[in-house]
This record gives structure tokens, C-alpha cells and sequence, in this order.
């Protein structure tokens, strides 16, 4: 009996292993783009929290504070985004696709 059971763990080890695998892959291809000032900059972030593109609008390129502000807070949107996407990921793949209410 004790070895049925420490199969049965090995076993269930062994797929919570692989499910973690699935989701860091899906992370990994995630991405996201973050905006600031309806749009006029714009980065975008893959999965691993690294930049791919940035997009910033001639019109604001003149003042560097704004440019600097809007910025950060481009990036910390694209970041909250990844963010929000990994943890959703992780958790789906953890429940193995089940909704569960929290």
C-alpha cells in the first residue's frame, strides 16, 4: 500500500513539474504594451520583462521631463500587465484549466 501511495506521488510530482514548465513557456511568450498619455508613448514588453519596441510621438520629444514621466509610467503599465498575465497563467496551469472562485 505505501508503495502505491509513493508512486501516486511521484506521479502527481512529476505532472505539477511538467505544469510548471507549460506556464513558464506561456510566459515566455506573452507580451504587453504599455501606454501613457492616450498613446504618445508606448512600450512593449515580452514575457520575460524585457523591452521589444518603444513608440514615442515627435510632439513630446521637446519637453524631457514630460518624455521622462511618461516613460516610467509606459513601462509600469506594460509591467503591471505582464504582471497580471503571468499570474493568471500560472494559475490556470497550477488548476490544470479549472475555474476556481476565490
Amino acid at each position: 500500500m505505501f508503495k502505491g501511495g509513493m508512486a501516486g506521488m511521484m506521479k502527481k510530482a512529476q505532472q505539477m513539474q511538467d505544469n510548471m514548465k507549460k506556464a513558464q513557456a506561456e510566459i515566455k511568450n506573452l507580451s504587453a504594451t504599455g501606454k501613457a498619455a492616450s498613446g504618445s508613448v508606448e512600450i512593449t514588453l515580452n514575457g520575460e520583462h524585457m523591452m521589444t519596441d518603444i513608440k514615442i510621438l515627435d510632439e513630446i520629444m521637446n519637453d524631457k521631463e514630460l518624455l521622462e514621466d511618461l516613460i516610467l509610467s509606459a513601462m509600469n503599465d506594460a509591467v503591471r500587465q505582464i504582471s497580471e498575465a503571468s499570474s493568471s497563467a500560472k494559475m490556470k496551469t497550477a488548476t490544470g484549466g479549472m475555474s476556481l472562485p476565490f
